[in-house]
């Protein structure tokens, strides 16, 4: 009887120290409900996929900065290092988005100590052989998404899932779209595969055909429902670990989080 009254007790003042953990971090702020808003503005004219970020529409879409997740899980040997600032993004990364009735428009800015990337075909796994962003695009009332990718040497590649429970099946590296009709425009100030040097940054612009992401009946634009997620592997010979960063920022670093996706809304 003691012991069970002993128990409720430590029960009874873990359930109100968790109140009052949650009430102070909040600092009276209500925690958002639902995904993080990603604004994709509206682009009157073709934005002209160079790389060079100096079409008007990216004078005016949001810039999102790219942030590592909350807590780190993998790998072991990084969750062991407990040298000071470890957890610190070193190379800063920026993103904006845009669209109009044919492509959805990415553009980043990928500040990069050491710019690389190894592969040199289009339609590989990049993350594997270097630097790349990762955008991730999945309908909200569907199970089906995408996962994209440019590099700084200009490749670029295309997955499609049918349902996140079918990742690693090949099938699901198949290119998701016609591969031709995505563009990809890089421009780099410093120099590639070169660990010798520093390097400053990298920029790139990326078009993703309207049609190819509404082939299986999902509608694009204003009205329709869409989740996003914008990700980064960064090498860096400077770096004590290879970087992960994203837009939103998750819990962990898993890009596959499809919950923690912002939401994309089309803004015109």
């Amino acid at each position: 009887m003691n012991k069970r009254l002993w128990i409720f007790g430590v029960l009874s003042i873990m359930m109100v120290s968790g109140c009052a953990l949650t009430q102070k971090v909040g600092t009276g702020e209500k925690t958002p409900v639902g995904p993080v808003p990603v604004i994709a503005k509206y682009s009157g004219s073709p934005v002209v996929v160079d790389g060079k970020l100096d079409d008007p529409v990216w004078k005016i879409s949001p810039v999102y900065n790219l942030s590592l997740a909350k807590s780190s899980l993998l790998p072991i040997e990084k969750r062991m290092d407990k040298r000071q600032g470890i957890d610190i993004l070193r190379d800063e990364g920026r993103a904006q988005l845009a669209w109009d009735e044919n492509y959805l428009y990415l553009g980043i800015r990928f500040y990069d100590s050491d710019i690389v990337q190894e592969g040199t075909e289009d339609q590989k796994h990049f993350y594997g052989t270097g630097d790349l962003v990762e955008l991730f695009l999945k309908p909200e009332k569907n199970t089906w998404y995408w996962e994209i990718y440019g590099t700084p040497n200009g490749k670029k590649t295309v997955f499609w899932f049918p349902g996140r429970g079918r990742i690693g099946l090949p099938s699901g590296f198949e290119p998701g779209m016609e591969l031709g009709e995505v563009l990809v425009g890089v421009d780099i100030k410093g120099t590639l595969n070169n660990w010798k040097d520093r390097d400053d940054y990298w920029t790139l612009e990326m078009a993703i055909p309207v049609k190819g992401l509404t082939k299986y009946g999902d509608t694009f634009g204003q009205g329709s429902e869409w989740r996003v997620l914008i990700a980064r592997y960064n090498y860096s010979r400077y770096n004590p670990w290879t970087e992960l960063s994203t837009v939103p920022q998750l819990s962990i670093p898993n890009f596959h989080l499809l919950e923690e996706y912002g939401k994309l809304v089309f803004e015109k």
